[in-house]
């Protein structure tokens, strides 16, 4: 080797020279390694860091709107106004979700574990007034009015009922429980002079009315619902139908007993084989928020909703009645101070009635 030839001198100067370069090396290479490293653990910081300033400049609020059962027009409605919110309004993420409708869900937006509810009227103004079902009042106020619901009671041809008294000693479904459809069929009844102690109750959604009546589970099933609704046109598609008219003195009766329902006539031919108009009763529909959502939240909501009913109607054609002017003249509980703004703004005059307290 070249080393054994070199003089003593020259070896240790050479050996100094491969010392320093292999020290030189070993300490380059580490550096670069330590340099990676920061590198890297500045850029996960830097990522850290713009990730969460991202979140909290973009953050999605994710809300819940209670709507019904998969039989009836509330949860389809429902899902049209969680896509018209995605579209429409920046930072709000709206979900769908099937509940017991009414009742169950003026409770669920008392606790908070929806921000968006779906109701009648008649609960509404229970739960604003602390009436029963509700032990107290709840914190809600009206984002919009839908449609009228409208009460079925429905049967088969065959079974021989044909008037209210009917029902008597047969077995009814009054509605799912906790539903507004038992909170209107107990209500409606109780005002021709109905109890429940004239009939079999059964409490079944509207899917299970429309199974029921076909296996012969039970005579009658009530329906307060939007029209045409499609597990009654289902129901109809199979089977001889039957809706039950309310006579003029029934009609008397409950609208001068319990003023937030209506006479409704159902139009002939709105399911199959329904050749004849039917008198029956009817009730507002609202979308209820709480008093606690924030202004900017509920005028966004509303704003967003009105500006795009069409797509609201594609999916029910009674929404065409989902309007600024049906909101004032319709709804129960005070509105929210969110959309008495809207209103203002598009020259809708709200009445006092409708003013929510902590606007006055």
């Amino acid at each position: 080797m070249l080393i054994k030839h070199m003089s003593k001198g020259t070896k240790l100067i050479f050996l100094v020279l491969m010392i320093f370069t292999f020290t030189f090396i070993i300490a380059g290479c580490s550096g670069g390694n330590n340099e990676s490293a920061s590198e890297e653990t500045a850029d996960n910081g830097n990522a850290n860091e713009d990730s969460t300033s991202e979140d909290n400049s973009g953050s999605v609020e994710r809300i819940s709107i209670a709507t019904g059962g998969t039989g009836g027009t509330y949860y389809p409605y429902g899902g049209t106004l969680a896509d018209i919110i995605n579209k429409n309004v920046q930072g709000i993420e709206a979900a769908a979700e099937v509940t017991g409708a009414s009742v169950e869900n003026a409770r669920l937006l008392e606790s908070g574990q929806t921000q968006l509810a779906l109701m009648m009227n008649d609960v509404v103004f229970k739960a604003i007034n602390g009436e029963e079902p509700f032990k107290e009042k709840l914190g809600l106020r009206t984002l919009i009015e839908m449609y009228p619901n409208v009460q079925h009671v429905v049967t088969l041809k065959d079974s021989g009922i044909q008037t209210i008294e009917g029902l008597k000693g047969k077995k009814v479904s009054v509605g799912a429980p906790g539903s507004g459809t038992e909170t209107m069929a107990n209500g409606v009844l109780g005002a021709v002079g109905i109890t429940y102690d004239d009939f079999e109750v059964f409490r079944l959604s509207f899917a299970e009315n429309t199974q029921g009546l076909r296996d012969g589970v039970i005579d009658v099933g009530i329906w307060s619902v939007g029209a045409p609704t499609s597990s009654v046109m289902d129901l109809a598609t199979t089977h001889d139908i039957e809706i039950i008219n309310f006579s003029d003195s029934e009609v008397e009766s409950v609208v001068s007993e319990l003023p937030y329902y209506n006479k409704m006539e159902l139009a002939a031919g709105s399911y199959e084989g329904q050749d004849e108009a039917v008198t029956t009763i009817a009730v507002w529909n609202t979308v209820g928020v709480h008093k606690d959502m924030p202004e900017e939240t509920a005028y966004g909501i509303a704003k967003a909703i009105f500006e795009n009913v069409d797509k609201l109607i594609q999916v029910y054609p009674g929404a065409k009645l989902t309007t600024p002017e049906n909101l004032v003249n319709n709804a129960v509980a005070p509105l929210h101070p969110g959309v008495v703004r809207y209103l203002e703004e598009i020259d809708v005059e709200v009445p006092d009635r409708l003013i929510p307290p902590e606007m006055k």
